[in-house]
């Protein structure tokens, strides 16, 4: 009986001299190519170069090296056909067993800082792996395929039960394998369509959806106890929530990443639009904000952002922009919070934050900037795709539209508040107003479908710190009713994008009621 073959050409080395040694002592030939054939041959494994099997040099520096009908032949081959074996018989050739390829690190490559340059990038667009992967995938009856050094033990384990025979791994088995390397070429081609779109073309979204992931991780439950859920972080690189670091407490939910995620943007969207303040506090329940706050000192921030909304902050998801200090963590003391996400924790912080064994606190360091790409969202028979991004609004040119114009430290005061609306469910109107060290919201009503109701809820939620106050609405006010509601509040300066039919009516009520009225001419819409 002839030896068993194994063809292992692979990327990521680990564990790759313990797999093939032990594939040696269950007597298998080993055929392998460049750096894996050196590696192998440097801890004192017998291999064959692939060269040798197809009688061709490896050329164009490792382009062509296993695109041949010697190696692909010895993968496709049907064992239970007369015909194929005869075939590949009389073309002098042999099967191939097992085969164990990693790919080149494209996703890597692409996620590099800085940039790797379009001619680097396209070196790491992998050929002949991704050949053999599939070739020996669709021959899974005949021949073991293996694409992760977590699979060497099972797929070890399996064949020393057999003395060494293929045979000894199951048709299950070679279904599962199968299909971890479709969906590994799948995530591969993926990334490079994406990536290669980003860098050849200028549209901003692309013309088909190509999303790829990592291996999905289990959730206790969905957004109810009978959904089952799993987060999938994306592949090519940790980022964003899948780089971020937990703390202790239970497993995160899948209404944990919404609200995180919640946070995260508008963290991130302070944090670049309000750059004016040293540190920002966002507190969210239910992906909504019900507090946030800009300040030049972080137990401010805490403290605003709770006071904007204390009886919906019970159980919330915090996220700060900078190192959260110890005196911050006296001042949260035993509120009672779900998840905290932040660049990182001052020791002493961090113990007083874990005393609560069902809080989870998590790192990611850096906290990055909000991504500017587009995003991707499901619906019933497809996807919609989008930008996304902090507000885009040009404030040189925005426009004061009453008698009375907003004054500098106003304007920063807008700009605070149109971060802040722009990551609230609309129609949303949120009431925001200058602190001793900063600005805070002070009342936010969110997603409903009267725009008069938004500020009343607002104004509800403000109760005595409306009076003064600035409010903010995510789109223009129809009718004048908005107005005259908020005079009724205190309200003395609104932030709109402008734009309705009835803008003149609305800039008369505001300059009857002595309102300064800025208009942005961007809407802010989050559905």
């Amino acid at each position: 009986m002839e030896r068993p073959r194994a063809l292992i050409s692979v990327w990521d080395k680990t564990g790759i001299e313990g797999l093939a040694t032990s594939l040696n002592s269950m007597d298998w030939e080993i055929i392998s190519t460049g750096g894996t054939a050196s590696k192998l041959r440097g801890a004192g494994i017998e291999v064959t170069d692939v060269s040798e099997v197809t009688g061709h040099p490896e050329v164009f520096d490792g382009r062509v090296k296993t695109l041949h009908p010697a190696v692909h032949g010895g993968i496709l081959v049907r064992r239970d056909s007369e015909d194929d074996m005869q075939t590949l018989s009389e073309l002098g050739y042999a099967g191939i067993d097992l085969v164990c390829v990693n790919l080149y690190p494209f996703e890597e490559t692409a996620a590099r800082e800085p940039p790797a340059s379009d001619q680097e990038l396209i070196e790491m667009i992998d050929i002949g792996g991704p050949t053999m992967v599939r070739s020996a995938a669709k021959n899974h009856a005949d021949v073991i395929i293996v694409t992760s050094p977590e699979q060497y033990d099972s797929i070890l384990h399996a064949l020393s039960e057999s003395n060494g025979k293929p045979s000894g791994v199951g048709l299950e088995m070679r279904k599962e394998l199968a299909l971890s390397a479709f969906q590994s070429t799948a995530a591969y081609d993926s990334s490079v369509s994406s990536e290669l779109w980003s860098r050849f073309s200028e549209k901003a979204i692309p013309n088909r959806i190509q999303a790829s992931s990592e291996e999905g991780r289990e959730l206790r439950y969905g957004e109810n106890p009978h959904q089952s859920a799993s987060f999938f972080p994306s592949s090519g690189g940790t980022s964003g929530l899948s780089a971020a670091i937990q703390h202790g407490g239970k497993p995160l939910s899948y209404n944990n990443y919404l609200d995180l995620d919640a946070a995260l943007r508008l963290a991130r969207s302070l944090k670049q639009t309000c750059n004016f303040a040293k540190h920002s506090c966002v507190i969210i329940k239910h992906t909504n904000p019900c507090g946030a706050s800009a300040s030049e000192k972080q137990v401010s921030a805490w403290e605003n952002a709770l006071a904007s909304d204390p009886e919906s902050a019970f159980g919330c998801v915090i996220a700060f922009d900078q190192v959260v200090g110890k005196e911050t963590a006296e001042a949260i003391g035993k509120h009672f919070f779900e998840c905290m996400i932040a660049p990182g924790y001052e020791p002493e912080a961090l113990e007083l934050l874990a005393e609560s064994k069902n809080r989870r606190m998590l790192t990611l360091e850096p906290l990055g900037e909000y991504p500017e790409g587009p995003t991707i969202r499901q619906v019933q028979g497809g996807w919609l795709s989008q930008e996304q991004g902090p507000p885009r609004i040009d404030w040189e040119n925005a426009r004061s539209v009453t008698t009375r114009p907003l004054d500098e430290e106003e304007i920063k005061l807008a700009r605070f508040g149109t971060s802040v609306i722009a990551e609230v469910q609309s129609n949303a109107i949120i009431l925001v107003r200058k602190t001793d060290t900063g600005f805070s919201t002070v009342g936010i009503g969110p997603g409903q479908t009267s725009r008069v109701e938004a500020v009343r809820i607002a104004a509800r939620r403000a109760g005595d710190r409306a009076l003064g106050a600035m409010m903010v609405s995510d789109a223009f006010f129809p009718f004048r009713d908005g107005i005259d509601t908020s005079n009724d509040i205190g309200i003395s300066s609104i932030v709109q994008p402008g734009g309705s039919i009835r803008d003149d009516e609305v800039i008369e009520a505001a300059n009857e009621h002595g309102m300064a009225m800025l208009f942005t001419g961007t809407r802010l819409f989050r559905h």
